[in-house]
């Protein structure tokens, strides 16, 4: 009896092996005021769990995705973190639409030593570098580098600047005020608005004022870009507007409208320009195979940059846990630290001990917006 029960045992415990997931957690904001990055984020998720798995799965075994919507909240989005690791047992975590939302998730992160990949812009998420913690946008501060140098070429050196109160808007703005000296620029006028703000003609009409202003900059993300973009038009500003790299989507160009969004420059990703890329361009052919493939399952929805980030997300991801050891999260933390040459959508990846962003400079493009679309400046 005792030599049956023993082979009932080990025959439970195969099929349990065999049957074995990989479980990826993700948190999103999906719907709330951050929805516009949240939901092509989510769908791309979904998206590349299910491709991997009807490709076989990560070394023989199927990846399970355990995703959470936290709406743009950080106390759902940290509690959400606290249940993937504690109650779903995963073995890592993608998401953090938000700088809010990243910083509640990373703490959970750290923690715990599950490793992190966030989608978020601050670059307060590695800087300083935390252990378990990457992200795949580019930071905030490299934005107000980008943004300067074109400026600087145009000849534009005394700017306005003009940001949101939110986690993204206050971090960019420290970092625009920190670098803009060092690149030549001068800020003659510093105004702020709030996320529920809806009207922001009061601050723009303040910057216009300031004598010898040259072009204007806003950092924010959300419904605010579009509605100061509305504002900049309503007054009849025609000095050159810049957004940030958090309004980088076809969405901001119809909530802003494109006749008060022609002209608009930001730093975005070759996802939105795939098309015009030059051919020996790595990223070309990575960035029109996830738009064929989003727009697919999204019903011919546009891709977007944010969606861009999570795919990258996932690449890292599933291709750290296929070059681990094992699936435990410290191998996979290491793995993903040893991430070398893997082209993005958002630019070639490049992980270190030092650096958990990877990125440079030249990952991002300087895009305008033109007769509706996006036009390649740089």
């Amino acid at each position: 009896m005792k030599r049956i029960v023993t082979g009932v045992v080990a025959l439970a415990l195969m099929a349990t092996a065999a049957n074995a997931d990989i479980k990826i957690g993700a948190i999103v904001s999906e719907t709330g005021p951050a929805s516009s990055l949240g939901d092509p984020e989510a769908r791309t998720i979904r998206m590349m769990v299910e491709e991997l798995n009807a490709r076989g799965g990560i070394k023989g075994e199927k990846a399970k995705l355990v995703l959470y919507d936290d709406s743009g909240d950080p106390s759902k989005a940290k509690t959400f973190a606290t249940r993937l690791v504690e109650d779903d047992d995963v073995v890592a975590m993608v998401g953090g639409t938000t700088t809010g939302t990243s910083l509640a998730i990373l703490a959970v992160a750290e923690e715990s030593k599950v490793p992190f990949i966030s989608l978020a812009g601050a670059i307060e998420i590695i800087d300083p570098v935390k252990p378990y913690v990457f992200k795949t946008p580019h930071t905030d501060r490299m934005a107000c580098l980008k943004i300067f140098g074109d400026m600087k070429s145009r000849g534009l050196t005394k700017i306005g600047l003009i940001s949101g109160t939110d986690g993204f808007g206050a971090s960019m703005r420290a970092q625009c005020l920190t670098v803009a000296k060092s690149s030549g620029i001068e800020i003659v006028a510093d105004e702020t608005y709030g996320p529920k703000d809806a009207d922001m003609t009061p601050q723009l009409t303040n910057i216009r004022n300031k004598p010898g202003i040259q072009a204007i900059l806003n950092s924010g993300f959300g419904q605010g870009p579009a509605t100061i973009t509305r504002n900049y038009a309503q007054l009849g500003i025609t000095l050159p507007l810049y957004q940030s790299h958090g309004v980088a989507s076809n969405a901001f160009i119809e909530l802003s409208s494109a006749k008060n969004a022609e002209g608009v420059r930001l730093p975005g990703t070759a996802l939105l320009v795939g098309e015009l890329l030059d051919p020996k361009d790595p990223q070309k052919a990575v960035v029109l195979a996830y738009k064929a493939s989003f727009e697919k399952v999204a019903g011919g929805a546009p891709v977007s940059t944010f969606g861009g980030y999570a795919h990258d997300a996932m690449r890292i991801l599933t291709s750290a846990i296929a070059k681990a050891p094992s699936a435990k999260p410290a191998a996979i933390r290491d793995a993903i630290e040893a991430t070398t040459g893997l082209v993005g959508t958002t630019g070639t990846y490049n992980y270190s001990k030092t650096d958990h962003l990877g990125l440079d400079l030249s990952a991002f493009r300087i895009l305008e917006i033109n007769n509706g679309g996006w036009k390649l400046v740089q």
